[in-house]
């Protein structure tokens, strides 16, 4: 039980590392680099990271099955805990891009996490298990941001230091309380299993996959612009500081986290898979409008309700595109999700800063209503799908 207590420290610190950081970035890129587009370069710094865990995700897991679980994540908390103490310490740009680099990578750990419970845990407990882990992973989602309002509202880089203090002291406990789980004959490193788009291209590949991909590429994309914007959008038309910007980010993780505890599941049933997912869009691009034409800050509340409710579609999608593959496919699709949701994390942040730039001295709310644009490519190609199996049947 301590050995997963840690586990799930890990995973939620990992989580909270990314969120305590959100509040204050603009700001401390502000105050490092006077003269850049703090815009773009906070897009870039939240795809570099997003670049870096799409590239050492598979390198970590494949690691840990050569050489064991507890000395990756070991390394991977070391690692973390000095990269976030030298973040707080840099008096240079360059440094802090560095600093992200190297925390996307330390923060790849996922998949080892995973496998770690797995490998500690009987088949029948496991669900419940992940349950448990995807619970920490949110609940340091919603704490992060919070935290880091608040200790950014008093010096910016007080979210850093926290950072690296937790992860200090996670990797004392796991030096004593985690032990290597692996105990069967260690896997030979495979350089196949370094390449993360290969199952994508071939899940691609299946025509009755290639219209659900489509949507899930776009929803993922469009995705990125409330995790990219939020803050600085906040900053410039709402007045936000960092307390405001980290408590809102603490209220939409919440609400989240609430959605999908409590509607997902009864959504799902009462109205059909199809139906949910197209719920979902609605939705979304309804929460997409409204941000790009509130103009008080307080209505950013209400609209993250549909900004939140239209979550509930995306395990319905997950349902779908399951049925789409045979049973020994199944890995091989939830892989190519995965690449795909890395590289929606790359390329969403990039585009939307920089249609942000180029767009806000004239509106702000272009971005916002370009994502709302894009839910609608998305009901366009649901529908036609829709109409092309009641042809068939």
């Amino acid at each position: 039980m301590p050995a997963f207590a840690v586990i799930l420290s890990t995973l939620a610190l990992d989580a909270m590392g990314v969120g305590l950081i959100m509040p204050i970035l603009p700001s401390l890129l502000r105050e490092l680099d006077h003269t850049g587009d703090i815009a773009f370069e906070f897009g870039l710094l939240i795809a570099a990271y997003a670049a870096m865990q799409f590239l050492f995700a598979p390198i970590l897991g494949a690691l840990a099955d050569r050489f064991g679980r507890r000395p990756v994540l070991l390394v991977s908390l070391a690692g973390a805990a000095i990269d976030y103490l030298v973040m707080a310490l840099s008096p240079h740009a360059w440094v802090l891009y560095l600093g992200r680099v190297v925390a996307g990578i330390t923060g790849a750990n996922y998949a080892v996490g995973t496998a770690y419970i797995a490998d500690i845990t009987a088949p029948a407990d496991r669900a419940r298990r992940y349950g448990l882990m995807n619970a920490c992973f949110g609940l340091g989602f919603i704490a992060g941001p919070a935290l880091g309002g608040l200790l950014g509202d008093w010096w910016l880089r007080a979210p850093f230091l926290l950072a690296a203090v937790l992860n200090g002291v996670n990797f004392l406990i796991a030096c004593v309380a985690l032990p290597e789980s692996r105990r069967t004959e260690r896997a030979p490193f495979a350089w196949r299993t370094l390449l993360p788009v290969q199952s994508l291209r071939r899940m691609a590949r299946v025509p009755t996959l290639l219209p659900f991909l489509i949507v899930l590429a776009i929803i993922e994309i469009v995705g990125q612009i409330p995790q990219t914007l939020w803050v600085i959008h906040g900053e410039a038309r709402f007045g936000w500081d960092t307390r405001a910007a980290g408590l809102s980010l603490a209220a939409y993780g919440l609400m989240h986290a609430l959605s999908q505890a409590f509607l997902t599941g009864p959504i799902a049933r009462a109205v059909g898979e199809r139906r949910a997912v197209v719920l979902s869009v609605m939705m979304d691009m309804a929460g997409f409008a409204a941000m790009a034409w509130i103009s008080a800050g307080w209505m950013v509340y209400p609209t993250m309700v549909l900004l939140c409710m239209a979550e509930i579609g995306m395990p319905a999608m997950q349902a779908m595109l399951s049925r789409q593959v045979s049973e020994h496919e199944q890995g091989e699709l939830q892989g190519a999700l995965a690449s795909m949701a890395s590289v929606a994390a790359m390329i969403g942040p990039l585009a939307a800063t920089a249609v942000y730039a180029a767009t806000a001295q004239f509106w702000s709310g272009t971005v916002w209503l370009m994502g709302a644009v894009l839910n609608g490519v998305c009901l366009i190609v649901l529908m036609q799908r829709a109409a092309r199996r009641a042809v068939e049947a």
